[in-house]
């Protein structure tokens, strides 16, 4: 078993959207980093949200105010580092006589245009639907008027491996595919033992500071040896979402009331399809193993169906995915209910701090990182330095003006003019302004390699590869990309074969950081 000479200020377990975070804005501030991953980067509940930068309109019915007004501000804020990535997004709320009163929601939306700090993103604004365009894909006279306003969509798995390759360029060591098997402290140190889940090689790290970000796993870490009892416990929530062929032409989404109490978002989706979701309830599996249940595929069908003109039915459905989120317990009675804050757990058993993360949404995470940080700031060197960092710093990609990505994609095809509208587009949407050093020097389609596909490339995939911890065809086309919806089986079967005989050991960047 390899113990690593150095002893890191701080180690990570768990390279979802919270643990990548704060490796990112640690390692900026004079850290020194490790983070490990049991499986991909996002494989758990961050590449199975809504993928929505948003306020959480319906949070206010649950006066959770502080969280609302901190994910208003952070809308803006994240657009702003990763403008490729996220992008504004206009959501429809009808009014549906005898569910929330009209005169409520025009409340609930003020205060969402007004408590946030928004500058750059539209206000709310009263729609006729009879005479909208957006009251065309509804079911004729039943719903008469709405209320549209802003938030935002967010491709959620490529903002969570950003963030680790900031981290990474900045010097964090990111190791995936890696089970810490036993956490143990002693001297003053936290020993992280681990298992290459690939190869079966041991090895250990040292670290002065612990963070459990396992999100569903969260209690699973510590009962790995870290001699703590946990006080907080987290409440496992699936949430599942199901996409259909594109249900109508024009650009904005809809937020759908039901009469439980919940509510659904019907979501333009990757330009060729719509992507419905949520749903909320208790889960109490291996959070490995969650999957859209058919119970769930038609609740969702039956309630975008209570609005839609042309309803929507299981048969429509061309993919499901379903998540696990870690939330709180704070005892409510109904999974809708319970809280979507963060809560965090500091112990120090023997002196050394292990710092357990509960809960969590995308839109927070920046906030969550910063607010973990200041938790550790007395174990951490250089933890006040550059505070904020993170908000002002793009991430890898993003550093351009909100109002670009157009001009990118024109860029783009100039450079290489062999590249279709649509291929460019898709490259510029998610690698930003590194889709040139993708690229290369390119000078026709051949020099991109084999085609797999829906523009995926052998060059991209060589990319994702070497740039971002990619290990298998599942990476590429459902995280690093959603092509998965567009790829054949045996397309997606030609890439798996083509990655396991072109596969070579981790590249030394990802293992002791450094600039790509």
């Amino acid at each position: 078993m390899r113990l690593l000479e150095r002893i890191f200020d701080l180690a990570i377990i768990g390279g979802g959207v919270n643990g990548c975070g704060i490796a990112r804005d640690a390692v900026g501030r004079g850290n020194t980093v490790f983070l490990c991953e049991m499986n991909d980067l996002a494989s758990g509940t961050s590449s199975w949200s809504t993928k929505l930068v948003h306020g959480g309109l319906r949070y206010l019915e649950y006066y959770e105010f502080r969280l609302v007004r901190e994910a208003l501000i952070e809308r803006e804020i994240l657009w702003g580092i990763a403008p490729h990535i996220i992008r504004p997004l206009r959501f429809v709320l009808p009014h549906h006589a005898g569910l929330r009163p009209a005169w409520l929601l025009r409340l609930g939306l003020f205060l969402y245009d007004h408590i946030g700090g928004r500058h750059l993103l539209p206000a709310t604004r009263s729609v006729d639907l009879k005479r909208d365009e957006v009251g065309k894909p509804l079911i004729p006279n039943r719903y008469s008027r709405a209320f549209e306003y802003s938030d935002c969509f967010v491709d959620d798995a490529r903002l969570v491996v950003l963030n680790a390759r900031d981290a990474a360029d900045k010097g964090a060591e990111i190791r995936t595919r890696t089970r810490a098997t036993e956490i143990r402290q002693s001297d003053g140190v936290w020993t992280v033992s681990m298992v290459d889940t690939l190869t079966g090689a041991r090895s250990q790290i040292q670290a002065k500071a612990l963070i459990n970000a396992g999100g569903p796993w969260v209690e699973d870490v510590l009962g790995r040896g870290a001699g703590v009892n946990a006080k907080a416990k987290v409440r496992l929530v699936q949430g599942s979402h199901i996409v259909v062929k594109k249900l109508y032409d024009h650009d904005r989404a809809y937020m759908f009331q039901n009469a439980d109490g919940r509510i659904i978002f019907v979501i333009p989706y990757q330009d060729d399809f719509t992507l419905i979701g949520t749903t909320d309830r208790d889960y109490d599996g291996d959070p490995a193993k969650v999957k859209a249940t058919t119970e769930e595929i038609e609740y969702l069908c039956k309630a975008a169906s209570e609005y839609l003109a042309k309803p929507v039915a299981p048969a429509d459905v061309v993919w499901t995915y379903s998540g696990v989120r870690p939330l709180y317990d704070d005892g409510a009675s109904e999974a809708k209910a319970a809280t979507r804050d963060y809560v965090f757990e500091l112990d120090t058993p023997g002196g050394v701090p292990l710092l357990s993360i509960y809960g969590g949404k995308i839109t927070t995470y920046r906030r969550l990182a910063e607010e973990a940080l200041e938790r550790l700031a007395p174990y951490l060197r250089s933890a006040k330095a550059r505070e904020g960092w993170t908000g002002k710093w793009p991430l890898p990609g993003g550093d351009m003006n909100v109002s670009d990505i157009d001009g990118l994609i024109a860029e783009l095809q100039r450079g290489y003019p062999f590249l279709s509208h649509e291929h460019a587009r898709r490259l510029a949407r998610a690698y930003g302004t590194r889709a040139m050093k993708l690229l290369g020097d390119a000078k026709s389609a051949a020099d991109l390699g084999q085609a797999f596909g829906a523009t995926l490339t052998e060059r991209e995939v060589r990319y994702l590869m070497a740039n971002e911890w990619a290990v298998t065809a599942e990476d590429v086309v459902w995280r690093r990309s959603k092509l998965g919806l567009r790829l054949s089986a045996d397309e997606i079967a030609t890439l798996d074969d083509w990655i396991r005989s072109h596969a070579v050991a981790q590249s030394p960047l990802l293992e002791t950081g450094g600039r790509s």
